[in-house]
């Protein structure tokens, strides 16, 4: 790591504190971080507004003493490795990763050079290589995970949809991540006397048909924090509305903007958790390598009361949620 890291602890501590031979106050170096999205939608940007959140309340402001490099891959894997080829060359002090293909690129080009990448939005770091099957990190890489609640996205479809047999998953079959996910509930759906009907998709070009195809033969939808997935969720939702089939989210915005209902997490506090990682690092308090991923414990039920009304779906007592919608906006 550079020297101004190792360094930038102690000057976090004196600044303020020195004084120049002219009576006013040592200024504190800043930093740089790049932060590498690998696409554009809703829960990844919630993700970087709460990470700059959590920075900044570790004492990190963006134009005082953090330098911010921002880029979007727009959910293509050689534009993730030529950012983060980007940001060595801009000598970044740090990499924020958001999703997991950004990690992996960010990881593959800092690792020799030992530049910190912090993570967020990764759902399966083991599966990924960048954590060993104990948490630990495999070099100057951590971060926080969205592992999901499967058990308890299944649950409240079985409690929402009593009748229903076939849920469907569109995956992609690059994404690692992806290939966890549908595995887990594969594993898991017989347990609530689910079948699981899946289609894989290599490009969001393939979104729309293969959503025509799998609507055929299911009851609902389960949307996976899939990247090239959750950036076609309107096409996905126009096409089950008119089939009058649900969807089920993983996360808050995925209902906001018209999914029934989800066990799930919200994303801005993942990523505001992963910001107070990374000031540790900032801070010289902490290596990336001594640092554990991290993941949200309490997963939230979020529904949409609107979308319940237009489909005349009745959602049971038993269903307890944390926060409900009276109206579905617009995507982000």
């Amino acid at each position: 790591m550079r020297k101004k890291l190792l360094t930038l602890g102690l000057s976090v501590v004196l600044a303020g504190t020195m004084l120049t031979g002219c009576g006013g106050s040592e200024k504190e170096e800043a930093v740089t971080i790049g932060i590498q999205q690998f696409a554009e939608h809703g829960s990844l940007d919630n993700c970087r507004e709460g990470f700059l959140k959590g920075l900044e309340e570790e004492g990190y402001t963006e134009g005082e003493n953090l330098e911010v490099k921002y880029e979007n891959a727009q959910s293509d894997t050689g534009a993730a490795s030529q950012i983060a080829t980007n940001f060595l060359s801009e000598e970044v002090d740090l990499m924020c990763a958001i999703a997991t293909p950004s990690a992996m690129a960010c990881y593959n080009v800092a690792e020799e050079e030992g530049i910190p990448v912090i993570y967020t939005a990764v759902s399966d770091p083991v599966a990924a290589k960048l954590a060993d099957k104990d948490g630990k990190p495999v070099g100057e890489v951590t971060g926080t995970s969205d592992a999901y609640p499967y058990e308890k996205q299944l649950e409240l479809i079985r409690q929402i949809l009593p009748e229903a047999k076939k849920i469907g998953i569109l995956h992609t079959t690059s994404e690692t991540n992806s290939d966890s996910q549908l595995a887990s509930y594969q594993k898991l759906a017989k347990d609530y006397d689910f079948e699981v009907v899946e289609r894989g998709v290599s490009a969001s070009a393939d979104i729309p048909t293969a959503t025509d195809s799998i609507l055929k033969e299911v009851d609902c939808i389960v949307n996976l924090t899939d990247n090239t997935v959750v950036s076609s969720l309107p096409t996905i939702l126009d096409k089950a509305n008119e089939k009058n089939i649900p969807v089920f989210g993983s996360e808050i915005e995925q209902v906001k903007i018209g999914c029934l209902a989800a066990a799930g997490l919200d994303y801005m506090d993942l990523g505001e958790q992963t910001g107070k990682m990374a000031a540790k690092v900032l801070k010289g308090e902490k290596k990336a390598s001594e640092m554990n991923y991290e993941v949200i414990t309490e997963p939230k039920i979020y529904v949409n009361e609107k979308v319940a009304d237009n489909m005349k779906i009745k959602i049971s007592d038993d269903v307890k949620a944390d926060e409900t919608f009276d109206k579905i906006s617009e995507s982000k």
